[in-house]
C-alpha cells in the first residue's frame, strides 16, 4: 500500500532499478525518471517504460545532448565493452560522472513536485567498481542537496534512499522476487540488441547470471547465444 507522499524513482530498466521501484512502491506513489544519454542501446529504455506502467508509476525520459557522456565503451561505439570478467581499476564502462548528473535531474524533479525522497539503484557489493556507487558519495550528495537547495534550507529532509547499496546481487533478486518483480521484463546487458537479448558476457551480465545462480532462481534473461 502507498501512501500520499511521492518518491521519484531512477529507473534504467535493469535488475537493480527495477527492484528499487519495487522497494518504493510499498510506502510512495512514484514517479520514474529514465535518461536517453547516448547509450548503445535503447532497449533498456524500453524495459524501463514496461516496468514504469506495470508498477502504475508515472515516467519521464530526459534527453541528454549527444557527447554529454562520452570517452566510455557505454557510449562510444569505437571503445569495445570487455567481455573477459572484471579487470583491475575502473572499467571503461565507467560512464562520466553519470549518477551525479541523473541525481542531479532528480533533486530538481523532486523540487518541482514536492517530493522529499529519491531512489536509486546504485550497490557496492556486487558490482563494476564505479566511484559513484558507494556509500560515502551517496552520504555527500545527500548532504549536498540538503544545502543546495530551497526546500532543504526551508527544513525540508530531503533523502536520498539507495536501499540496495550493501547487498549482493542474489540478496536483490531474492527481494525482488518477494516483491513480484518480473526480472524477465529487465534489460541489464551493455550491449543489448534491439530485441533486449543479452551478449552474457559483459560484466554486467556475469554480474546478474551469477547472481540468480546464487539465489537459487531461473536465469530469465533471454541471450543472443547460448549460455554454457
Amino acid at each position: 500500500m502507498t501512501t500520499g507522499a511521492k518518491a521519484i524513482v531512477l529507473l534504467s530498466g535493469g535488475l537493480d532499478s527495477a527492484t528499487v521501484l519495487a522497494i518504493a512502491s510499498r510506502d510512495f506513489a512514484c514517479h520514474a525518471i529514465s535518461f536517453n544519454y547516448s547509450q548503445r542501446h535503447c532497449s533498456e529504455l524500453q524495459a524501463a517504460s514496461r516496468l514504469a506502467q506495470i508498477a502504475g508509476a508515472s515516467q519521464q525520459i530526459i534527453q541528454l545532448d549527444e557527447g554529454v557522456m562520452t570517452g566510455s565503451a557505454l557510449t562510444d561505439a569505437t571503445i569495445e565493452v570487455p567481455e573477459t570478467g572484471p579487470g583491475e581499476g575502473i572499467p571503461v564502462t565507467y560512464v562520466p560522472a553519470r549518477n551525479t548528473v541523473f541525481l542531479a535531474h532528480a533533486l530538481a524533479v523532486a523540487e518541482v513536485q514536492g517530493s522529499s525522497d529519491i531512489f536509486i539503484g546504485v550497490n557496492a557489493v556486487d558490482y563494476s567498481g564505479y566511484p559513484d556507487c558507494r556509500p560515502d558519495y551517496i552520504a555527500a550528495f545527500e548532504h549536498m542537496a540538503r544545502l543546495a537547495t530551497k526546500a532543504g534550507v526551508e527544513g525540508g529532509k530531503l533523502k536520498i534512499h539507495a536501499p540496495l547499496i550493501n547487498m549482493s546481487k542474489a540478496e536483490i533478486i531474492s527481494t525482488g522476487i518477494q516483491l513480484g518483480v518480473d526480472y524477465a521484463l529487465t534489460v541489464s546487458c551493455y550491449q543489448a540488441d534491439s530485441q533486449g537479448r543479452a551478449c552474457g558476457l559483459c560484466d554486467s551480465c556475469r554480474l546478474r547470471r551469477n547472481g540468480f545462480a546464487a539465489a537459487s532462481v531461473p536465469d530469465p534473461t533471454v541471450y543472443r547465444q547460448p549460455q554454457i
